[in-house]
C-alpha cells in the first residue's frame, strides 16, 4: 500500500501540522495543497522543502535526505512539518505605561503570515520546540504583546489617545523587523481602543484643554492648594477647584512689563492686551476623550460618540466632576 502524506482538513487557525509517522518510504505520495509547504527535518535540522503539488518521494526530490541515509533505498526516519502560508488574524490586549508612566490598557487586532518557512521553523517551531499549532499561535501572540508594550511605552498619553491611527502605523513599522527575524510578515496592526485610570483621565482632560503639559504635571500641587483653601470657614470644595483654571491662565498669559518711553511729544497710549474672541474660543472646543474638535455646545462627540459632560453654564467638565473647574458651578 502506497504511503500518503497529506495535511487533511487543516483548522482555520492552524499554522503548522506535523505528520505523525516519522518512518518514510521511498515512493510515498506527498500531497501539498496551495498555500502550504512541506519541510523535512531530521535531528533538528532542515534538509528538504517541497511546495504545492503531488510529489512521489524519490532520491531526486529529496537529495539531501538520500545523501544522509547513505544512498540506501530502505525506509528512513524524518519529521515532516506542513506550514500554512495563509494570512492569519490575531487579537491582542494588555497593560503598559506611557512615557509619563501613565498606566494604559490597550487592545486590538493584527494580521500576519509566514514569509520564510525555513526561518520560521528554525526560529519558532524548532527553536521553541513547538510542534502544535496552538502553542505556535500562543507564542506569536505573547511575542506580539511584548513588542506592543515596549513600543507603546515610548509615546505620550496625549499622542496615544489623539492619534491611534498614526500610532498603529508606527508600531507596525517597528514590529515588522522583529517579525521578519522570525520568518513572519506582519501584514497590518490596528489598535481598537486604549484606556487609563480615572486619575490620568483627569490629567488627560487638562492636557487637551490647556496644552500646558508642565502645568498639568503640577496639578497635584494645585489640588493641595485648593484643599487647603477649602478648609477655611464657609469654603467648600468647589471654591478650591475654581482656582485651578485661574492658576493655569496666569501661567499661560503673563502680564508684560511696562516699557519706558524715550521719544518726544505725547507718549503713545499703552497697548491693550489682545482679548481673546469669545466666539473663536468657543469654536475651539475639543473632545476630552478623542481630542478632536467638536461643535460648540455639542452633547456628544461626533467622532468617538462619548457624551460631553457640561456644567449649567456650558463649560466642558471632566467625567465624574462634582464642580465645574472653570466657573465652580455645582454639577448635579
Amino acid at each position: 500500500m502506497v504511503q500518503v502524506i497529506e495535511w487533511v482538513n487543516p483548522g482555520e487557525d492552524e499554522i503548522i501540522w506535523r505528520y505523525p509517522n516519522e518512518v518514510i518510504k521511498w515512493g510515498a505520495q506527498l500531497i501539498v495543497h496551495e498555500y502550504e509547504v512541506a519541510v523535512f527535518m531530521r535531528d533538528g535540522k532542515i534538509y528538504d522543502v517541497l511546495g504545492p503539488g503531488r510529489h512521489t518521494l524519490t532520491t531526486q526530490n529529496l537529495p539531501l535526505l538520500y545523501k544522509l541515509v547513505g544512498g540506501s533505498n530502505s525506509p528512513f526516519k524524518a519529521t515532516v512539518i506542513f506550514v500554512s502560508m495563509k494570512q492569519f488574524q490575531g487579537r491582542y490586549g494588555g497593560e503598559t505605561q506611557t512615557r509619563e508612566l501613565a498606566p494604559v490598557k490597550y487592545y486590538g487586532v493584527y494580521w500576519f503570515k509566514v514569509a520564510d518557512p525555513v526561518l520560521f521553523i528554525t526560529e519558532v517551531v524548532g527553536g521553541q520546540s513547538l510542534y502544535d499549532a496552538q502553542d505556535v499561535t500562543k507564542f506569536i501572540r505573547a511575542y506580539f504583546n511584548e513588542g506592543m508594550m515596549k513600543h507603546l511605552s515610548t509615546y505620550s498619553i496625549v499622542d496615544l489617545f489623539q492619534n491611534l491611527d498614526v500610532v498603529s502605523t508606527q508600531v507596525k513599522v517597528k514590529l515588522m523587523e522583529d517579525f521578519r527575524r522570525l520568518g513572519l510578515e506582519l501584514v497590518d496592526v490596528k489598535i481598537e481602543g486604549v484606556n487609563t485610570t480615572d486619575e490620568w483621565r483627569q490629567r488627560l482632560f487638562w492636557l487637551m484643554q490647556t496644552g500646558n503639559a508642565q502645568a498639568v504635571m503640577q496639578m497635584d500641587t494645585v489640588k493641595q492648594v485648593a484643599a487647603e483653601l477649602g478648609k477655611s470657614p464657609g469654603a467648600g470644595m468647589g471654591t478650591g477647584m475654581v482656582l485651578v483654571p485661574q492658576l493655569f491662565q496666569q501661567q499661560a498669559q503673563p502680564i508684560p512689563p511696562a516699557q519706558p518711553y524715550a521719544g518726544g511729544g505725547t507718549p503713545p497710549a499703552p497697548q491693550q492686551p489682545q482679548q481673546a474672541a469669545p466666539a473663536q474660543t468657543q469654536q475651539q472646543e475639543i473632545c476630552p476623550y478623542c481630542g478632536k474638535p467638536i461643535p460648540p455646545g455639542a452633547r456628544f462627540c461626533p467622532y468617538c460618540g462619548h457624551e460631553i459632560k457640561r456644567c449649567p453654564n456650558g463649560h466642558i467638565v471632566p467625567e465624574g466632576a462634582k464642580f465645574c473647574p472653570v466657573c465652580g458651578a455645582k454639577i448635579e
